[in-house]
């Protein structure tokens, strides 16, 4: 499956939200994400319709398959993230880089930082 920015910020949000509350609703990842609620819901019908998501009407929950993507993303996002720290850069910046590389690094790239990141 092609990677899709979009796709796996919401993804990473519905599951860092999950993981800090019950029930995930379609304001909360508006509110975290900063994005209109309209947005949200366009989103939504994106994840469910790829089979991500599901909603009943109130609440948003990640599918096994949904979870097993979002962990991935959130993955390289932290182990990017401990990286960039590791060599200097303020937690701020190496969220925010983090936040953008995690979408493009390539598998064998993203391989290395970790093996760097478990050695040291």
């Amino acid at each position: 499956m092609k990677r899709n920015k979009s796709t796996e910020d919401y993804l990473e949000c519905i599951l860092l939200l999950s993981n800090e509350t019950e029930f995930v609703h379609r304001v909360d990842v508006a509110r975290r994400m900063k994005v209109s609620q309209p947005a949200v819901q366009k989103a939504v019908k994106i994840l469910t319709d790829s089979q991500f998501v599901e909603c009943d009407g109130l609440h948003i929950y990640l599918t096994a398959e949904g979870r097993k993507y979002a962990e991935r993303v959130y993955d390289r996002h932290v182990t990017i993230r401990g990286f960039l720290e590791r060599l200097g850069v303020n937690g701020q910046d190496a969220d925010a880089d983090a936040c953008e590389m995690e979408h493009v690094i390539s598998a064998e790239t993203f391989r290395a930082i970790k093996n760097f990141m478990k050695g040291n």
